[in-house]
């Protein structure tokens, strides 16, 4: 960490958490976004999404063709896109997830897991046999019908699922899904990071504006765990790992030392979808006023 320069402008940066199948709710904020930020430093921004682009919501399909289009409707900013554990689950549904580095079978994620397989009605369908773990939960068909911790029904499967098979056109748990799902769709998918590096990302504090490293990932880091390790593996996108931890739980930004969360929404309909703007630390929801 160190101070930065005051002469130079920096790089508006933004983050923008869970947006769960919500288009409505991404359009809003990217309007109160585009509002709030003068027109300059939002067309030259770095934009960091943070994942959880699908599940819940109604409209996972307009969410992704959304986020395809930014590059070329916005060709100076930069777009970074990771991946959450409901993307990754959607992914490696629809065969959009690279093979184990060690050669072994997608199969081999299922044994830990094995006594929720009937709770959970993990799919068995058409191209299960090598299906990683967590595709395979995405479109089970869970037996229990509430989420106590969320207070709210399943919709389809212990991921929520339900609502992105439909966005497509095709019933929750169907193998048409993988037919559905446009190429580019699946590329998108295959393309997404599971972290993201950046040196020099400014942030202002009470003694004056403060250049970091940030580490961007859904989840946030383990505690207690190696962090170089942790980016080695999330830099490979090792998908040996039955379950990834730091693309699960609290979406947070590291920044030397300094752990940002942004995720209000958590896909519940009530719950905005929220953004964090840096230098400034302003955090910007698509519930704002700004236009009024």
């Amino acid at each position: 960490m160190s101070m930065a320069s005051s002469n130079t402008k920096e790089r508006v940066l933004i983050c923008i958490g869970d947006i769960h199948g919500y288009i409505t709710k991404l359009q809003n904020l990217w309007s109160n976004l585009q509002t709030l930020i003068p027109p300059s430093d939002f067309q030259s921004a770095r934009i960091i999404f943070l994942g959880d682009y699908c599940d819940r919501g109604p409209d996972t399909r307009k969410v992704l063709d959304f986020l395809i289009e930014l590059p070329s409707k916005y060709p100076n900013q930069s777009h970074v896109f990771l991946a959450g554990n409901h993307d990754f689950a959607f992914a490696a549904f629809v065969g959009s997830i690279p093979p184990p580095p060690d050669g072994s079978a997608f199969s081999a994620t299922w044994d830990e897991f094995k006594p929720s397989e009937e709770r959970e009605g993990w799919y068995k369908d058409d191209g299960y046999e090598n299906m990683h773990l967590q595709g395979r939960r995405w479109a089970g068909k869970i037996t229990v019908k509430f989420n106590a911790a969320k207070g709210t029904e399943y919709k389809g499967s212990i991921y929520d699922a339900g609502t992105t098979f439909e966005s497509y056109g095709v019933p929750h748990g169907s193998p048409d899904l993988m037919k559905a799902v446009p190429d580019e769709h699946k590329k998108f998918l295959a393309d997404l990071v599971w972290i993201h590096e950046e040196d020099n990302v400014c942030i202002e504090t009470d003694t004056g504006l403060v250049s970091c490293k940030l580490i961007a990932v859904h989840g946030g880091l383990e505690r207690g765990k190696d962090v170089e390790e942790q980016i080695k593996y999330l830099k490979a996108k090792d998908t040996r790992i039955p379950k990834v931890e730091p693309l699960s739980g609290r979406k947070s930004l590291h920044v030397d030392g300094l752990r940002l969360i942004i995720d209000e929404g958590g896909g519940l309909e009530q719950n905005p979808v929220a953004a964090i703007v840096l230098p400034s630390k302003i955090i910007v929801r698509d519930t704002d006023k700004l236009g009024e």
